[in-house]
């Protein structure tokens, strides 16, 4: 594959993008739209494996509420971190 010479590259980045010509008549997104926005409902995130050494009593108790612990315990790590994030550390 060849590659383009640098003086082409600058002279294809320095034309107008098709894609700023195609989207320049859409508006702006306003704060309504952002109050009614929701997360995509698609959205997995990427979960990891790992080992965490938690006590007992700890385990027991997210157990004894039923099935799902470990998504209990997500759900509980993730609301502190979010948290945190919110007080800017």
């Amino acid at each position: 594959m060849k590659r383009k010479s640098l003086a082409k590259r600058r002279r294809a980045l320095a034309r107008p993008s098709v894609a700023r010509e195609v989207t320049a008549d859409i508006p702006p997104l306003g704060e309504e739209f952002w109050r009614k926005a929701v997360r995509n409902p698609y959205y997995r995130p990427v979960k990891t494996s790992t080992t965490v050494r938690i006590d007992a009593d700890v385990l027991a108790w997210l157990r004894a509420q039923g099935k799902g612990y470990q998504t209990r315990i997500n759900g509980i790590l993730r609301a502190a971190m979010l948290d945190e994030m919110k007080r800017g550390r």
